[in-house]
């Protein structure tokens, strides 16, 4: 398969949410990932537990070969051990502790294979208090920080679809990592430990959240800030159709052609932009001219103009926007509409993934 990672082999534990999205993003650059699933579920659809089976329709499973294992059984860990041996990287999403108890910790398996990377995705990372309780994707960013900044004034924190913790804060952060330690273990010869929490990530994502209040520009408390939906000229406004836009119209030049071309652009107290005090009474004013016309009406007067501007979508709506045609953004795989691999080579770019395998569909190739 061509791509980037062309060349690099990696073994994936099965696991669900972050640990899946890493082997995706490496899978989709080009790495030959294999996933080891639970044999008791060999020839099953593709699902997670709570959800719905997808089989061909999953889009985090896509691009790799799946092998079903019994990690318990002896013979099934000796054929886990071979495939390893010849691996660049392993992705494991575990509690602390199991794999050791497998038999499989990072002691053995670099013991054998010294230039191995062994990513490790937890919740709350490899040790701390908190490394062996439970939790999801809405607790990490919470105590990261990051969930606070999430929402409207009047109302609590607004989880946002696993986004910033399990798939950027998690899978992403590994994906990097993982990365980071190959390069590093063709020039050392040694291989090591890549310990991603969805917590760290998480906490890392919050870097301009951090660095605006250094500059005593971030109050904490939701829309009353610069980029989080406090300001008139930076937030989302409902449409007379329910359809909802974006402005973005940070820069000063931004602004004034936002205010031209709504007409404001004469009034004096718009030009009070920078004035938090004003951004109450401003947006209000906005929000009942935006509410005069259908959204189309203002993607016609914004569209390919520097106001920043950008109608919201859904994902669905969002692969047929021409822009997204255009770049071919998305593509459809087994009837499912998903998001094509990102980012972009000249010389060597990814292809497009294959569809997620059946639990076990690869046994007779991959464990002869």
């Amino acid at each position: 398969m061509p791509g980037p990672l062309q060349g690099l082999k990696v073994i994936e534990f099965g696991g669900i949410g972050p640990g899946p999205f890493c082997a995706m993003m490496l899978a989709d650059m080009g790495a030959e990932v294999i996933r080891l699933d639970r044999k008791a579920d060999k020839g099953k659809d593709r699902g997670a537990p709570g959800f719905l089976a997808s089989g061909r329709r999953s889009v985090l499973h896509r691009g790799r070969r799946s092998v079903a294992v019994d990690l318990k059984d002896a013979a099934h860990r000796d054929k886990v051990l071979a495939m390893i041996d010849g691996a660049d990287a392993v992705i494991e999403g575990y509690r602390p502790g199991v794999l050791e108890r497998l038999g499989l910790g990072p002691d053995v398996l670099l013991a054998r294979n010294p230039k191995l990377v062994i990513g490790r995705m937890t919740g709350w990372g490899q040790d701390g208090p908190l490394a062996q309780a439970a939790g999801h994707d809405i607790n990490y960013i919470a105590l990261s920080g990051a969930l606070a900044t999430i929402g409207r004034k009047e109302g609590g924190p607004v989880a946002p679809a696993a986004m910033i913790g399990d798939l950027g804060g998690g899978g992403m952060m590994l994906a990097f990592g993982i990365v980071c330690a190959v390069l590093e273990a063709r020039a050392s010869g040694k291989g090591q430990v890549v310990d991603a929490a969805v917590l760290d990530g998480a906490a890392l994502l919050t870097s301009i959240v951090c660095e605006l209040r250094a500059l005593g520009l971030w109050r904490d408390e939701r829309q009353t800030n610069l980029l989080d939906g406090g300001s008139h000229f930076y937030d989302t406004y409902e449409c007379a159709d329910g359809r909802w836009i974006s402005i973005g119209s940070l820069e000063p030049q931004f602004y004034a052609l936002l205010l031209d071309k709504l007409g404001l652009d004469k009034d004096p107290e718009f030009a009070r932009q920078r004035d938090p005090a004003a951004w109450p009474a401003l947006k209000a004013r906005l929000g009942a001219l935006f509410r005069t016309q259908p959204a189309a009406h203002w993607c016609a007067l914004f569209e390919n103009t520097d106001v920043c501007f950008a109608p919201v979508l859904s994902t669905t709506e969002a692969a047929a926007h021409p822009h997204n045609v255009a770049r071919a953004t998305f593509f459809e795989s087994e009837g499912v509409v998903q998001p094509s691999p990102a980012p972009r080579f000249s010389r060597t770019p990814a292809a497009r993934p294959a569809p997620a395998p059946f639990i076990g569909e690869h046994d007779d190739e991959l464990l002869a």
